[in-house]
């Protein structure tokens, strides 16, 4: 049985999908279909959903890029396969809601396999997947992350435009426009994920040597969670982080009472001992009886 959040990602990664779909759909069958203005509607639309659900799934949206996310173990296999299935299904929602619409039953583009097809589609990736791993990998704030993210994707999409057809950087989103191909449009944006976080990661993510080669006053100024940690570890490194700090500030607490109540002691003038009085002393001289003779 699914908990309320897992159902959440689950329903955010469908709901994103499915409206990032219908607009590159709306706009590519527009009189504004060039691919420049496809490229600032995509990212345009997954900046304001990064914006909106990236607090709680992420705000994937591509079956590619989550791949890609779980090469490098920043995201679960159970979790991944999920994602997959509703990114897919999304897509799939968003173009027969299209076509209900609008009446329009295809869009022509081709499917079939070619080579500078895929590797337009994997450049494209590439581009999105490493400007995303750079996102997050450098832990940005939501603002700048969803900036990066969109910026990343019009990039990617206008770079594999120079190839007619080629674009969609996406396989849900190539499924909802109808110009999905098993060699092309899936496996050259999954070449191009596996490539983009991986390399990034590489390259520019610290190792465990760089870490011990760092100087003491360096690594004081760092932060103690590591990067390449998954959100599950990153969780529980805050949680015994802040236990840790409780447990300080208890203990700091005591020995701050314990000195105190130290110092007052100390301060206390000393209390002179009373004298006991002495007892009176009987007189030698025994007073003498009258009545005597």
């Amino acid at each position: 049985m699914f908990r309320k959040n897992k159902l959440a990602m689950i329903v955010s990664e469908f709901l994103g999908t499915g409206l990032l779909t219908i607009i590159v759909l709306s706009v590519k069958n527009s009189q504004l279909g060039l691919p420049y203005f496809v490229a600032a509607a995509a990212g345009l639309i997954v900046l304001l959903l990064t914006l909106a659900l990236a607090g709680i799934s992420g705000a994937i949206f591509n079956p590619a890029i989550t791949i890609g996310l779980w090469t490098v173990r920043k995201i679960k296999t159970l979790q991944a396969l999920s994602y997959i299935a509703v990114q897919f299904l999304g897509a799939a929602v968003a173009w027969w809601l299209f076509s209900y619409l609008t009446k329009v039953h295809g869009i022509p583009n081709s499917s079939e396999y070619s080579t500078r097809l895929l590797v337009a589609e994997a450049l494209g990736t590439f581009i999105f997947a490493f400007v995303w791993a750079g996102a997050m990998y450098q832990r940005f704030g939501l603002y700048a992350k969803a900036i990066a993210i969109g910026g990343g994707l019009t990039a990617g999409v206008l770079a594999a435009s120079l190839v007619t057809g080629a674009g969609n950087l996406n396989p849900a989103v190539a499924l909802g426009v109808r110009s999905f191909g098993w060699g092309t449009t899936l496996l050259g944006p999954i070449i191009g994920a596996i490539i983009g976080y991986n390399l990034y990661n590489l390259l520019f993510v610290k190792t465990e040597l760089a870490e011990i080669a760092e100087s003491k006053d360096e690594k004081a100024k760092t932060s103690k969670v590591n990067p390449t940690l998954t959100f599950s570890e990153v969780a529980n490194e805050v949680e015994a982080t802040s236990k840790s700090l409780d447990s300080k500030t208890k203990v700091a607490s005591v020995r701050k009472n314990v000195a105190k109540n130290t110092t007052a002691k100390k301060a206390a003038p000393a209390k002179k001992p009373v004298a006991k009085k002495a007892p009176a002393k009987k007189s030698a001289v025994k007073k003498r009886n009258p009545n005597a003779v």
